[in-house]
C-alpha cells in the first residue's frame, strides 16, 4: 500500500505510457492527435476491470483525506478504492465543506491549499492506474463554488429574478476559474428544474416557473462555464469547467411539492415545459447533464432510455456525458430486483457516469453475465475519456502550479450585483421609497435583519467571520449621517416564541420607518440528520426551505406573523422586506405593509444590495421570475397554464398574488401597442416618471389558430431597457424559431402554421390586458 509521502511525489510514467522520445509512443499520449484517435486508442489497451472503474464516481471525496500539521494525507479509503477500481473514474466533492461531509475550516481545503489537495490526489490516482489515466474532480457549483472561500452566490431564483443572461454568464465565469483553480474539473450546477410548486424545498434551485427565462440562464450557464472552446471537440480554456447540468427531466414537477416524488407529466408537459431548457443547455454545448432522481410515467429517469438514448442522444445528438444523480442508480434495484442488474439497466439506459452507487461496481460482473453488452459499456468509457482529453488532463493533470485564484473582490462584486439586480419591489402604495430626507429614525426589525446565515441559501461551504453584510450592517453603512438605524430582532424565524415583540413594537413606534425583515431559511447545522444523499431529514433550527425541507403551506412561522401584525398596528409606516428560498403566501404585507420587497436568498452581501435600494443609491431591478400565491390552496398558479375556462373557487380567488414578470421600478413607463413588420415587432417605451430607470420589456405570445390545445400566454422573448427621465424608445424584437415553434401533435418542435397575438407588457398579468398585434403563419 502506498504511503502518503509516496503519493504526493509525481508518478513516473509505466514503460507502457511512456513516450519519452519515442515517436511511436502510444498515440492517446500525443497532444496533437485527434480526440477520437486518443479515445480509441485508450480504449482498446483496457481491460474489463479497467473500463468498469471510469464509470464509477462512489466515494466521497472528503473521504480520500485528513488534514494534517503539515498539510494532507491522503487516506486507507482512497488507496483501496483506486486498488479495487485500478485508477478512479471519477471522485466527487474533494473540496466540498457543509454540515453534511462535517468539512470547515478546521479540517479542509480553502483557498491556499485547495489545488495541493487536489494534486496529491491526483497524482496517486495516476500512479495507480496502468496507462496513467487522470481522475475527473467533480464538485457541487450551485450558486458558486461549494468550497471552503469559494464566492457565494445568490441563489438561482435571484438569478432568476434578474433576467439578466449577462451578469449570469460573468459570474459563471467566475465560479469556473475558482473551481479550475482548485483542481477541480466539473461543476454540478442545477438548471433545468422549474419551480412549479413552490412548496418543494428545492425551489430556490430554479431559474423561476418558465421555461424560456430558464432556457436564456441556462446558456448563459453553459457560456460562461465552458466559454466557445467548451462547445465543440476542442479543448477547454484552464480557466473553463465542464458543466453537469441538473436534474434532467421533470423533477421541479413532483407530486404535492414533495422531494423525489413521483412526476405525474404527461408528454406535451413535459416537452412545452420541462425539456425547453435542457435543449437550450444541450445546443449551447453543455459537457453533461444528470440524470434525475424522478420518475416519468413509471421510469425512473435513470433508468429511461426512451429519454437518455431515444430522445437526449438520438434526437438531440448529444454527445456528452450523463451522470446519475446520487444513488439514483441504486434505486432502481425496486424493480429490477438487485443492484447488478440495475447498473445494468442504467448504463443500457443511457447513464455513463454513477454518484456513489453501489450498481455500477458491478458493472464487469454484468457484462459477463451477459445482462449489457460490452460495447454499451465501450460507449460511455469513451464518452468519459473524451471528457478528461478535452479538459486536459492528460498533459496538465495537476493545478498547483497553472492557475491563481481569480480575485475574491471580483466575486464579491458579482455576487452583490445580482442581488441587487434581483430585489423586486412587489408594492409601494405608501409611497415611502426610496426612503425620504425628512426619515431621521429607521427601525430595522425581524429575524433576517441582522444575520448573513439565513440570507445564503442550501448548498453552502461554511463561511469565516466577518464575510458578508447583513440588512442592519447595510442600512447602518449606507444611511446618510444623522440618521439613527435602531434595531430589535422581535422573534426567530420558526417557533412560537413571542417574548421579543415588545422591543420591537417599541422601536418601531418612535421611529419614522420601520423595515420588517422575515422570510425563510436553508441553513443547515451539523445537528442535522442527513438522508444517504444528502438531502436533509426534515427541517431542524429554522431551517425551512433546502433538499429535503419541502413544505405543506406557504405560510411563514406562527411568530413572525404576529410580529408583521404588530408592527403594523404601530402606525410606522413599514416595509417589509421578504428574504426566501421560495415564494412564501404573506397576503397581510401585500394588504397593510406601506412598501413590499423580495430579495431571494441575497448571498452574503444581500444586505448592502437592499440597503442601496431602500436607500436609492440603486433602483429595485428585480422582476418575478415565479408566481406569488395568495394561498398554498390556490396551487398551481403558475402563469402558463392551459387556456382553459377555470372555474373560481368559492373561498378564494384564484389569482396569483403577485404575477410572474411583476416588479416596480422607482418610476414609471409607458407601452404603445406593439407593431409588426413582417417577422419583427416593435414598440415604443416611454420613461414617464421621475428619475431614470429599468424596464424589462416582456413578449409573450398567445395561440389562437393552432393544431393543440394552447396555453394562456407564453413568454418568447425579453429585453431589459434603461431610459433617463422622459426618454422614449423603439423597442425591436425579431420574431425567429426561439419566439414562434410549439410542441405540434406528434412531439416534434417547430414553426407550425397558425394564429397568434403578440403581446408587449412589464408582466404576464399586464400581458393578458394590452392590446396585441396578430401573426398569420401559413403552412
Amino acid at each position: 500500500m502506498p504511503t502518503p509521502e509516496h503519493a504526493a511525489a509525481r508518478p513516473e510514467p509505466t514503460p507502457e505510457v511512456s513516450r519519452g522520445h519515442d515517436t511511436h509512443g502510444p498515440l492517446y499520449l500525443d497532444p496533437d492527435a485527434a480526440v477520437d484517435d486518443r479515445v480509441a486508442d485508450l480504449l482498446a489497451r483496457m481491460t474489463l476491470r479497467e473500463k468498469a472503474g471510469q464509470l464509477n464516481q462512489r466515494m466521497y471525496g472528503w473521504d480520500a483525506y485528513r488534514r494534517t500539521p503539515d498539510g494532507f494525507e491522503l487516506t486507507e479509503a482512497l488507496y483501496a478504492e483506486t486498488e479495487r477500481f485500478a485508477g478512479l473514474g471519477a471522485l466527487y466533492g474533494l473540496l466540498r465543506a457543509d454540515a453534511w461531509s462535517g468539512v470547515d475550516h478546521s479540517t479542509g481545503a480553502g483557498a491556499a491549499d485547495g489545488a495541493t489537495l487536489a494534486d496529491l490526489v491526483q497524482r496517486h490516482v495516476m500512479e495507480s492506474s496502468r496507462l496513467g489515466i487522470p481522475a475527473l474532480l467533480v464538485e457541487e457549483v450551485p450558486h458558486g463554488l461549494m468550497a471552503l472561500d469559494g464566492t457565494v452566490l445568490p441563489v438561482n431564483l435571484a438569478v432568476g429574478a434578474t433576467w439578466d443572461p449577462e451578469l449570469y454568464e460573468q459570474a459563471a465565469a467566475h465560479a469556473a476559474a475558482e473551481l479550475r483553480a482548485r483542481g477541480g474539473h466539473v461543476a454540478l450546477v442545477s438548471a433545468l428544474d422549474l419551480a412549479r410548486d413552490p412548496r418543494w424545498g428545492r425551489t430556490e434551485e430554479c431559474f423561476g416557473e418558465d421555461p424560456y427565462l430558464a432556457a436564456r440562464l441556462t446558456e448563459a450557464l453553459v457560456r460562461g462555464m465552458q466559454g466557445q472552446s467548451g462547445c465543440a471537440d476542442g479543448q477547454f480554456a484552464e480557466d473553463k469547467a465542464a458543466v453537469v447540468l441538473k436534474h434532467f427531466a421533470g423533477q421541479g414537477a413532483t407530486v404535492g411539492g414533495r422531494n423525489s416524488a413521483e412526476s405525474e407529466l404527461g408528454p406535451r408537459e413535459l416537452h412545452e415545459i420541462h425539456l425547453p431548457a435542457a435543449r437550450a443547455g444541450v445546443r449551447a454545448g453543455a459537457a453533461a447533464v444528470m440524470a434525475a432522481y424522478n420518475e416519468v410515467d413509471g421510469l425512473p429517469c435513470a433508468g429511461n432510455r426512451a429519454l437518455l438514448t431515444g430522445l437526449l442522444r438520438e434526437r438531440w445528438a448529444f454527445d456528452g456525458l450523463v451522470m446519475a444523480d446520487g444513488l439514483a442508480v441504486d434505486r432502481l434495484a425496486r424493480i429490477t430486483g438487485d443492484t447488478v442488474s440495475a447498473g445494468a439497466l442504467a448504463l443500457d439506459a443511457g447513464v455513463d457516469l454513477s454518484l456513489w452507487d453501489d450498481g455500477f461496481t458491478h458493472l464487469e460482473e454484468a457484462v459477463e453475465r451477459g445482462l449489457v453488452q460490452e460495447d454499451v459499456l465501450d460507449a460511455a468509457v469513451a464518452r468519459v475519456l473524451r471528457l478528461k482529453f478535452r479538459l486536459g488532463l492528460f498533459e496538465r493533470p495537476c493545478a498547483e502550479d497553472r492557475l491563481t485564484d481569480p480575485s475574491p473582490d471580483r466575486g464579491r462584486e458579482l455576487s452583490t450585483a445580482i442581488a441587487r439586480g434581483a430585489v423586486t419591489l412587489l408594492h409601494d402604495d405608501g409611497g415611502v421609497l426610496p426612503v425620504r430626507p425628512a426619515v431621521s429614525r429607521i427601525a430595522v426589525l425581524g429575524p433576517h435583519a441582522a444575520t448573513t446565515a439565513h440570507q445564503l441559501g442550501d448548498y453552502t461551504a461554511p463561511q469565516r467571520p466577518g464575510t458578508g453584510a447583513s440588512l442592519l450592517d447595510g442600512l447602518r453603512r449606507l444611511a446618510p449621517p444623522g440618521v439613527d438605524v435602531r434595531h430589535a430582532r422581535g422573534c426567530a424565524l420558526t417557533g412560537n416564541d413571542l417574548s421579543g415583540i415588545p422591543e420591537a413594537i417599541a422601536q418601531a413606534g418612535v421611529s419614522d420607518l420601520a423595515v420588517l425583515a422575515l422570510g425563510g431559511s436553508s441553513a443547515r447545522t451539523p445537528e442535522t440528520d442527513f438522508a444517504a444523499n444528502g438531502a436533509a431529514l426534515g427541517a431542524v433550527s429554522e431551517m425551512t426551505c433546502g433538499e429535503g425541507a419541502d413544505l405543506a403551506g406557504l405560510r411563514l412561522g406562527r411568530a413572525q406573523h404576529a410580529l408583521l401584525d404588530a408592527v403594523v398596528a404601530t402606525g410606522t409606516p413599514t416595509v417589509v422586506v421578504l428574504v426566501q428560498g421560495r415564494p412564501h403566501a404573506v397576503p397581510e404585507a401585500a394588504e397593510r405593509a406601506a412598501a413590499l420587497l423580495t430579495a431571494w436568498y441575497p448571498g452574503p452581501w444581500g444586505g448592502d444590495a437592499l440597503a442601496e435600494v431602500l436607500l436609492g443609491h440603486a433602483e429595485p431591478r428585480g422582476r418575478l421570475p415565479v408566481s406569488v400565491p395568495r394561498s398554498a390552496a390556490q396551487l398551481p398558479v403558475y402563469y402558463n397554464h392551459k387556456d382553459t375556462e377555470y372555474g373560481a373557487y368559492v373561498d378564494e380567488s384564484v389569482e396569483p398574488l403577485y404575477s410572474f414578470g411583476h416588479g416596480l421600478s422607482y418610476t414609471s413607463f409607458a407601452y404603445g401597442p406593439p407593431l409588426l413588420s413582417g417577422r419583427t415587432v416593435t414598440v415604443d417605451v416611454t420613461n414617464t416618471g421621475e428619475r431614470a430607470g429599468r424596464t424589462v420589456v416582456q413578449l409573450y405570445i398567445r395561440r389562437l389558430v393552432t393544431p393543440v390545445w394552447p396555453r394562456t400566454l407564453e413568454l418568447r422573448a425579453f429585453r431589459n431597457v434603461e431610459l433617463t427621465l422622459g426618454e422614449t424608445r423603439t423597442v425591436a424584437i425579431p420574431l425567429g424559431a426561439d419566439q414562434l415553434a410549439q410542441v405540434g401533435a406528434d412531439l416534434e418542435t417547430g414553426v407550425l402554421p397558425g394564429t397568434m397575438e403578440i403581446r408587449v407588457a412589464e408582466s404576464a398579468r399586464a400581458a393578458l390586458d394590452a392590446v396585441p398585434a396578430v401573426l398569420r403563419i401559413d403552412g
